[in-house]
């Protein structure tokens, strides 16, 4: 600890394999006062439709982190996130199998104790309902946001009568309860027989929906501008990681052929308006269909490279603001 800084472990000290169990030997600590970010597992999977397993995603995830270098892996890599951001792990919050009702009512309130701090929450989870409540505590710190959502699947189902939640209908109980506004938000990579039939629904909604063949031929670079230009700050950034085609990323519970490349979802993280995002997850990590640990190492990454976006931002506002 320094001031009021707690720092992660030594990086180099002992190996990979032990120390602390957290994200990238970020310490363990629900001491909201020293934290600028909150490193959040949900290890929930009560909402799937198709395998379960998305539960020990926040284990499978923390675990692969111990890859993770405070320095990007390329000669041109950003500054170490935690030079410039107070990450804390603050560990898993409770679910209670078999009471989605709930458990959903219990994350929201415990989101809310995160988000009214000033906390960015950074979430593993868990299956796509996970989102769900903390698009609740966030909305009612910051208000309708826009939504930047990488997945195969919409998530624009409607719940059956009575039965309202599963990981599909996450985005239209999101718009339904004013948490997101549809016309500036941006849907990447969705594809499959399964999506098809509600692809329309979700533009008519408002979304701006790129499928994964219109993705492939806008580009990373074409696609960045289209989140650009439509997501407007808050913005609630929602990484589904069947995004990714399960050549790269086979460990999720409804993998769809033809997605995205590992490459790719690296560079369209790099590219998130970092400035304007107040909370992110990555969800659907599946450890039990998973080979050599690539999804769970992916999915490190990707919040690892979240978090170099997320400092970079933050360090241009505070030259902007020094400069005024």
């Amino acid at each position: 600890m320094s001031g009021d800084r707690l720092l992660p472990d030594e990086w180099q000290r002992g190996p990979r394999y032990g120390g602390a169990y957290t994200f990238a030997r970020c310490p363990a600590s629900r001491d909201l006062s020293l934290a600028d970010v909150a490193i959040v597992g949900v290890p929930m999977d009560m909402a799937v439709l198709y395998r379960a397993g998305a539960r020990f995603g926040p284990r499978g995830i923390r675990d692969a982190s111990g890859q993770l270098r405070p320095h990007g892996w390329e000669p041109d890599a950003l500054e170490a996130p935690f030079d410039k951001l107070r990450v804390v792990d603050y560990g898993d919050l409770d679910v209670f199998p078999g009471y989605i009702e709930q458990t959903m009512d219990h994350l929201t309130s415990e989101f809310k104790r995160i988000v009214g701090a000033g906390v960015i929450p950074v979430v593993l989870g868990g299956d796509h309902a996970t989102s769900l409540p903390v698009l609740r505590a966030l909305a009612e710190r910051h208000g309708k946001m826009s939504l930047v959502h990488f997945d195969a699947h919409p998530d624009f189902w409607p719940g059956p009568p009575g039965r309202p939640y599963h990981h599909g209908t996450t985005f239209r109980i999101a718009v339904e309860e004013g948490l997101i506004d549809p016309a500036a938000s941006v849907q990447i990579g969705i594809r499959g027989s399964l999506s098809a039939n509600l692809i329309e629904e979700a533009r008519a909604a408002g979304f701006h929906l790129l499928t994964a063949s219109e993705f492939a031929a806008r580009g990373v670079s074409g696609t960045l501008e289209d989140i650009g230009r439509i997501a407007r700050a808050p913005v609630y950034v929602s990484l589904d990681i069947d995004c990714v085609d399960p050549a790269y990323a086979p460990g999720t519970g409804t993998p769809e052929v033809a997605g995205l490349t590992s490459r790719e979802i690296v560079d369209l993280v790099r590219g998130l308006p970092a400035a304007s995002v107040v909370g992110f997850d990555v969800v659907e990590v599946a450890p039990a269909y998973d080979q050599a640990e690539i999804t769970a190492l992916l999915a490190a990454n990707l919040v690892y490279e979240f978090l170099l976006v997320l400092a970079a931002g933050r360090e241009r506002l505070s030259r902007v603001s020094h400069k005024s």
